[in-house]
């Protein structure tokens, strides 16, 4: 019964950080550390890394201290909590940072339904540069609108 717990708690964390990488994208990103963020809308420099990317070292320190309260501390949910940030950050990178932004040059031919309506979705906020009105959505499921045939 406890596996089956876990699994559900992992599933659900996996599913809230889709609503944390809009909430953070919107009010964290496009609002107060926007000066982190602005380097990933307008490319004015020619390193690989972005200040964008602490947003990643954020979120991988919340998990760590996930794993480190469920081995040390009796957290008995901080393995799953942590596991499900980890996997949500893992697929984050994969469709943001490799798949659509294309940092690492993997997965340049799909153009099936899905990939598209990402692709379309992600370029309608970045035609925005400045740190207003771009639509703010979460990275794994925007809004339907952008899987049209």
């Amino acid at each position: 019964m406890a596996i089956l717990l876990w699994i559900l708690i992992f599933l659900t964390t996996f599913c809230i950080m889709e609503f944390m990488a809009w909430f953070t994208h919107k009010y964290v990103m496009h609002g107060f550390l926007w000066s982190l963020h602005k380097d990933h809308h307008k490319k004015d420099h020619d390193s690989w890394w972005e200040r964008n990317d602490f947003f990643f070292i954020f979120y991988a320190a919340v998990s760590i201290g996930c794993f480190i309260g469920w081995q040390y501390y009796g957290f008995w949910a901080g393995l799953p909590i942590g596991l499900g940030i980890f996997a949500y950050g893992v697929t984050y990178f994969m469709v943001h940072d490799i798949f659509i932004h294309q940092r690492f040059k993997l997965f340049r031919n799909a153009n099936n339904w899905y990939a598209k309506g990402i692709r379309r979705a992600h370029k309608i906020h970045h035609k925005h540069l400045g740190k207003d009105k771009g639509e703010c959505y979460g990275m794994l499921f925007p809004p339907l609108k952008y899987f049209k045939k």
